[in-house]
């Protein structure tokens, strides 16, 4: 076996451990924890079926491609909650050593390559980004409005910390931003999200 194919199925075989990767949101039906890699795929299903809520044009097989590697990282870094703030202020550093671990893994071209699309995706300053990103937080936010809020009434959180993340999608869709705007009111409603507006 040559060693570039040694590489890539070397990084093949790590990022299944991604399935090991649980998260703080449930299935669909509530049945038990989304890993990552459901997430990433769900995502770039998402991406591709959605798209034509994008506020701009982009390339789309990029977006996906932003969805599928954008938390492997989260192999070695682990999952930091979205409404939590555990982990937050060491996040950036664990990912980035994750990165250059797991990519590293690759043969030199295509390590670099899936490097800059994971700091692309971070940054948020191209239209795929924009959009990935706003599917990233889109796609757990559905799975939790679908599950009657279960998992927002688990961690008992607030109007203004799922306000906050949620409100970034904007920039990638505008059309998503509304109806999560929607969906953020009638789960105050309910009792699913705590309501703590000024």
């Amino acid at each position: 076996m040559d060693n570039r194919f040694k590489k890539q199925l070397d990084f093949i075989l790590e990022i299944d451990k991604e399935k090991n990767i649980f998260r703080q949101n449930n299935i669909t039906g509530n049945g038990r924890r989304e890993n990552d890699a459901e997430h990433a795929w769900h995502m770039a299903i998402m991406i591709y079926l959605l798209r034509e809520y994008s506020n701009e044009d982009f390339d789309v097989a990029k977006a996906m491609m932003m969805a599928l590697i954008h938390d492997i990282v989260e192999i070695d870094a682990g999952d930091t909650y979205a409404y939590g703030d555990d982990g937050k202020d060491s996040q950036q550093e664990r990912e980035e050593k994750a990165a250059q671990r797991i990519f590293g893994l690759l043969p030199d071209g295509q390590r670099d390559e899936l490097i800059a699309l994971f700091h692309e995706f971070e940054a948020c300053e191209t239209s795929e980004a924009r959009f990935a990103r706003a599917m990233d937080n889109f796609q757990p936010f559905l799975l939790n409005n679908s599950n009657d809020g279960d998992s927002w009434r688990e961690h008992g959180v607030t109007y203004s910390r799922i306000y906050n993340r949620q409100i970034r999608s904007k920039k990638g869709s505008e059309h998503v931003w509304n109806y999560t705007e929607k969906m953020i009111e009638e789960n105050i409603l309910k009792g699913n999200i705590i309501d703590d507006k000024q």
